[in-house]
């Protein structure tokens, strides 16, 4: 059965509850705003958890790194059970997850049960950069799909930033992060306490929404289907069924082997773009800039107070960009954002390159040699470095998510994002980890190898990427 055989006639037209759809959207993306939060609170709370526990260097890094190799297993697993427990469900058990991860890092007691509740923080993280994105699409009207897509990129920053600001604020009230607080707990475990907050509001809020549509045609609960389209669109909902239908199987149990080529033990080409898309996101290295940025400016001659302001700019910033990326995203397309952004990259992670080419040696903050950059070309690397995360906050942030959520068809879709999503990562885990080492031997070729993978994103999105922008999720 062909989608142009069960298209609403003009009879029918499809007319939606739009402010009914943005709520519960936005109850979706409340996983994203953790997903931020719980990556990003370590920030405040590493110097003084090393000095409590007198980890070394080594320890510390993985402690920090290994939320996510949670975030992998969390996204690939979340797929799955959202395609047997429901997408609602999945969401009410990634908020026991940050719940719980908040509760036991803050008790922690040393490095392993540190380690294992970052790991727990890091499956909820997964499963939430999953979950929403494939919930939205599937609720979504086609023509603002990208807008409430990209919600879940503004939830992130937004959460990014709250962490941030509620870190330092503790750290201020108690003098330090490692000084104690309140209850005679010190500061730092406050900060992991403090997302017990919107954890527990996430999965609350989740209790209230509908499940998913294609989940319940699925499953073959057509008529709660039919009341939950009848609750967010008037007109079309029986023609909108039988599209659904001729999408799903739903008279066979789901497995990985969907993801397959037919008779083969390939992937399907669709899913390998999702894979390819998502490692893309990464290989840029967006996240150096988040995770690294204060100790990067400190290390080629900037004072920390001036670093930790560059670093809560870039921080707004990036909020900024993603709130005009909502604005355009529906307008001119998901291809050409991302297009402009690969383009944007490449110019500014070029620049930074090439500046940091010119750095002479110089004692760091620590005393040791360090490469320095004279006052010129420090400016210059840094309106490059603020370009970088405009041109990724306007494009490959938001429409990457955006395009994940929409362009499986249904009956693939949560496995295949589970999959692309624990890609995403894998290659966060790699780029991050291997950044110190690669800044180490050169800053010109760390930012070399970024603005090589911004072209090479270029390339891939005029070859593979098709414009997805106002089509059904049935088209695809």
């Amino acid at each position: 059965m062909s989608t142009q055989q069960t298209s609403p006639t003009p009879a029918e037209e499809e007319t939606f509850n739009t402010g009914r759809v943005v709520l519960i959207s936005l109850v979706a993306a409340l996983g994203g705003f953790l997903f931020g939060f719980d990556t990003a609170v370590i920030n405040g709370a590493v110097d003084a958890v090393q000095e409590t526990f007198e980890m070394n260097a080594g320890l510390t890094g993985f402690a920090v790194s290994s939320a996510l190799l949670g975030c992998m297993v969390g996204a690939y697993v979340a797929g799955r059970l959202a395609d047997h427990w429901g997408r609602t469900r999945v969401m009410i058990l990634a908020s026991v997850l940050f719940t719980a991860s908040a509760l036991g890092t803050g008790f922690a007691f040393g490095p392993v049960d540190l380690i294992i509740w970052r790991l727990v923080g890091g499956l909820g993280v997964g499963a939430a950069s999953v979950i929403a994105p494939a919930y939205i699409a599937e609720v979504a009207p086609p023509a603002i799909r990208g807008r409430l897509g990209s919600l879940q990129q503004l939830a992130i920053v937004s959460g990014i930033f709250v962490a941030l600001l509620s870190d330092a604020w503790l750290a201020g009230i108690a003098g330090g992060a490692i000084e104690e607080l309140w209850f005679g707990a010190e500061a730092w475990r406050w900060m992991f306490w403090a997302e017990v907050i919107p954890a527990v509001t996430y999965g609350v809020l989740a209790l209230t929404i509908p499940e998913s549509p294609r989940y319940l045609v699925g499953k073959g609960m057509v008529d709660r289907a039919r009341e939950v389209l009848r609750s967010i669109q008037q007109g079309g909902v029986d023609s909108r069924i039988r599209e659904i239908r001729a999408t799903v199987r739903d008279d066979r149990k789901r497995s990985w082997r969907d993801l397959v080529k037919p008779g083969g033990v390939n992937l399907l080409p669709i899913v390998w773009i999702g894979i390819i898309l998502s490692v893309f996101q990464q290989a840029v290295g967006i996240n150096v800039i988040f995770y690294y940025s204060t100790s990067l400016w400190q290390s080629v001659g900037f004072t920390e107070e001036d670093a930790l302001t560059q670093t809560v700019i870039t921080s707004v910033t990036n909020i900024v960009v993603t709130i005009v990326a909502i604005a355009l995203i529906d307008k001119i397309g998901r291809r050409k954002l991302l297009i402009t952004g690969s383009v944007g990259m490449t110019i500014s992670l070029a620049v930074m390159a090439l500046m940091f080419s010119t750095a002479t040696m110089g004692p760091g903050p620590d005393g040791e040699l360090a490469p320095q950059l004279a006052d010129t070309q420090g400016l210059i690397a840094l309106i490059a470095a603020n370009g970088f995360v405009v041109f990724f906050g306007m494009s490959w942030g938001p429409a990457v998510w955006v395009l994940l959520g929409e362009m499986f068809n249904n009956r693939i879709r949560s496995a295949a994002l589970g999959l692309a999503a624990a890609a995403q990562w894998l290659a966060n885990f790699v780029v991050s980890t291997a950044f110190p080492p690669m800044a180490e031997f050169s800053l010109t070729f760390t930012y070399g190898f970024y603005a090589v993978s911004a072209l090479l994103s270029l390339l891939f999105v005029a070859k593979f990427i098709p414009e997805t922008n106002g089509r059904s999720l049935e088209d695809m």
